[in-house]
C-alpha cells in the first residue's frame, strides 16, 4: 500500500547493496488477480516511475464502452493488445480486433480468449491502407468505437533507408482511410493515438502523426456524426521498441549499456496509463480535439540506464554506459504541446485540452499525393510533409 515515491525510495536504498533488486506485487496485482502475495518478481518499468500512476474515471468509461462494438487498429500491438484487454473489462458486446500482424492478431486473441471468455471477439487480418477493406470491416460490424492504434512508431527506422513514403502511407493515409471508414458506417467516437514526437517535428514520423492529428480535425469539420479526437503522449515504459527492454537485454549481455545522450531526456509513462488515457479521451473528448496529458517531470534516459543497471545487481564500472550519439530526427527533449499551444482543462485530472494554433495547410492534396505514389524518394516525401506540416524541421 506504499506511495509511489515510498516504494521508489525503497527500490533506491535496495540497489545500494549491489544485490539484485525484486519486489512483491502492489496492492493493484493482488486485487486484480494478476499476481500472488508470496509471489515476488523483477522490477517492473512502473516500478520505475517516479509519480503515481494517472487514474480512470470508470464510470465515464462504461458509459462509452459497455454494451457496444469497438474497432481497434493495430489491435495486437504493445499499446492495442493492452487497449483491448481494458477494453473488455468494460463488457462491451464485442470487440472488433483489427491487424496487419497474424502472430500478433493471434497472440491478444489467444489473450483475451482466457482473461474474458465472455466478450465476442472478431478477428480481422487487414491493414489500413486498404480502404476498402476498412470500409467493408465497418459496414459489416458497425463499430461505435474506433481506436486507431496502428502505427509506425519507430523514428530512426522511419527517418533512413528510403522508409518515409512507408511511414506517411501508414501514418497518415491510413489514419484518413480509418477516420473515412468509421464516419460512413455511423461511428459514434473515433480515437486517434498520437505522439508528443507530433509537437514540431524534427523526423519523419513525428511529422506524419502531426499530419494524422490534422485529417483528424479535418474529418471533425466535414463529419459532424462522428466525434473526432487524438490523445497525444509521451514514451510507453515497455513498449516494443522502447528502451527499457533494450537496456534489460544489453545488461543481460554484460553491457555495455547504449544511451544516444548524456542530457537526453524523455517524458514517460506505463502501458496501462496510455490504454487509460486513451479510454479516458473517448469519454470525455468533445469533436476536434487534441488530448494531452501532464506526464509530470521528464526522465534522463541516462539515468533509468544506471536504474536498471543497479537493480539488476550490478554497478556502472562493472556494466558500463556508452554514449553513441543523438540518431537522425531524434531530439534531446520532447515537448507535448507546440509553443502555440494553450491547453484548458477536462473533468479529469492531469489531462488536459491542447488548443492548437488555427491550421492554413491544406490536407488533402498530402493525402491524394500519399494514395497515388507507389515510390518516392525520402526528400520528396519531407518536402510534401513540409508544405502541409509548416512546424516541421527536418534534422540536419
Amino acid at each position: 500500500s506504499a506511495s509511489r515515491a515510498q516504494r521508489r525510495r525503497a527500490l533506491d536504498l535496495a540497489a545500494g547493496t549491489g544485490l539484485p533488486v525484486v519486489t512483491v506485487p502492489s496492492v493493484d496485482e493482488l486485487r486484480t488477480g494478476k499476481s500472488r502475495i508470496e509471489r515476488l518478481r523483477e522490477i517492473q518499468p512502473e516500478d520505475l516511475l517516479g509519480r503515481e500512476p494517472v487514474k480512470l474515471d470508470d464510470r465515464g468509461v462504461a458509459a462509452v464502452i459497455a454494451g457496444r462494438t469497438v474497432l481497434i487498429t493495430g489491435a495486437g500491438g504493445s499499446i492495442g493488445s493492452e487497449l483491448c484487454r481494458q477494453v473488455a473489462q468494460f463488457q462491451p458486446a464485442r470487440i472488433v480486433l483489427y491487424e496487419l500482424s497474424e502472430f500478433n492478431l493471434y497472440s491478444i486473441e489467444q489473450d483475451l480468449a482466457r482473461g474474458f471468455p465472455h466478450v465476442e471477439l472478431v478477428r480481422l487480418i487487414g491493414d489500413v491502407k486498404d480502404l476498402a477493406h476498412l470500409r467493408a470491416a465497418c459496414a459489416a460490424w458497425r463499430p461505435e468505437v474506433l481506436f486507431h492504434a496502428a502505427a509506425f512508431k519507430h523514428v530512426p527506422l522511419m527517418e533512413e533507408g528510403d522508409n518515409a513514403l512507408a511511414a506517411l502511407r501508414n501514418n497518415t493515409l491510413g489514419t484518413y482511410h480509418a477516420a473515412l471508414a468509421a464516419a460512413e458506417a455511423g461511428c459514434g467516437r473515433f480515437v486517434l493515438i498520437s505522439t508528443d514526437k507530433a509537437v514540431n517535428p524534427t523526423n519523419v514520423m513525428g511529422a506524419t502523426k502531426r499530419a494524422a492529428e490534422m485529417v483528424v480535425s479535418t474529418m471533425a469539420a466535414q463529419h459532424k456524426g462522428t466525434r473526432f479526437m487524438a490523445v497525444r503522449f509521451g514514451n510507453v515504459l515497455g513498449s516494443s521498441g522502447s528502451v527499457i527492454p533494450k537496456f534489460k537485454e544489453q545488461i543481460a549481455r554484460g553491457g555495455p549499456v547504449t544511451v544516444t545522450h548524456p542530457e537526453i531526456i524523455r517524458y514517460f509513462m506505463t502501458i496501462p496509463e496510455a490504454a487509460r488515457l486513451v479510454l479516458q479521451a473517448a469519454a470525455v473528448g468533445e469533436s476536434g480535439q487534441v488530448l494531452v496529458l501532464d506526464m509530470g517531470e521528464p526522465v534522463k534516459i541516462v539515468d533509468l540506464a544506471r536504474d536498471l543497471i543497479r537493480l539488476a545487481g550490478h554497478t556502472t564500472q562493472e556494466i558500463r554506459i556508452e554514449f553513441t550519439g543523438l540518431r537522425p530526427g531524434e531530439k534531446l527533449y520532447e515537448e507535448l504541446l507546440a509553443d502555440a499551444d494553450n491547453t484548458l482543462p477536462t473533468p479529469v485530472p492531469r489531462l488536459r485540452i491542447a488548443r492548437l494554433a488555427e491550421e492554413a495547410s491544406e490536407i488533402s492534396a498530402l493525402l491524394r499525393w500519399a494514395a497515388a505514389t507507389e515510390l518516392a524518394r525520402d526528400i520528396e516525401v519531407r518536402e510534401m510533409l513540409q508544405q502541409v506540416v509548416t512546424e516541421y524541421r527536418p534534422a540536419a
